[in-house]
């Protein structure tokens, strides 16, 4: 009869394990292949507000859009640009924006919430990088050119998080 209470626990101890372990608690920011949905890069480190940036087809300058994560949803609120020209945000195309100059850099100022998620296709010369904290991340080195990608915020389980850590495929 011991043996069996002990087999019992041994029971309910690994299946509460498994469960915590596998329950999606780790909340992330989930960049996902639209093609390919096993194809994933995971950051923790972004929630703290992270940085799409781009060569702008047009005027060849880089341009930043930066980010910041509330309540579960992204929301955009300023863009940053090398040169002024063809292409680039206008002022009156963007309620409520402020427009600055500084240290070279043209700035806009705003706030839009962008949703839960968005779409982005992984340039072919546009070289998009995520930006999260100092480091900078070339997305067409985890994605093939013209892949499109949603960025999302989510919850994984810490399994899912651990696999991710074995792939190198956390930012």
């Amino acid at each position: 009869m011991r043996a069996r209470s002990n087999a019992a626990l041994f029971i309910f101890i690994a299946a509460a394990v498994l469960l915590a372990v596998c329950l999606p608690t780790q909340k992330v920011l989930a960049i996902t292949s639209m093609s390919n949905g096993v194809r994933k890069i995971f950051s923790k480190s972004a929630l703290n507000g992270f940085c799409i940036s781009y060569t702008h087809s047009v005027n060849k300058g880089r341009v930043r859009d930066f980010f910041r994560v509330e309540g579960g949803r992204l929301k955009i609120y300023k863009t940053e640009f090398l040169s002024y020209g063809a292409g680039m945000p206008e002022l009156q195309e963007t309620p409520g924006a402020t427009f600055k100059i500084a240290n070279d850099t043209f700035s806009m100022e705003y706030e839009r919430d962008v949703g839960k998620n968005f779409l982005l296709a992984v340039g072919v010369l546009a070289r998009h990088a995520i930006e999260i904290g100092e480091k900078e991340f070339f997305l067409e080195d985890f994605f093939a050119p013209q892949t499109r990608l949603e960025f999302r915020i989510k919850r994984i389980s810490s399994a899912e998080l651990l696999f991710a850590k074995i792939k190198k495929r956390i930012l």
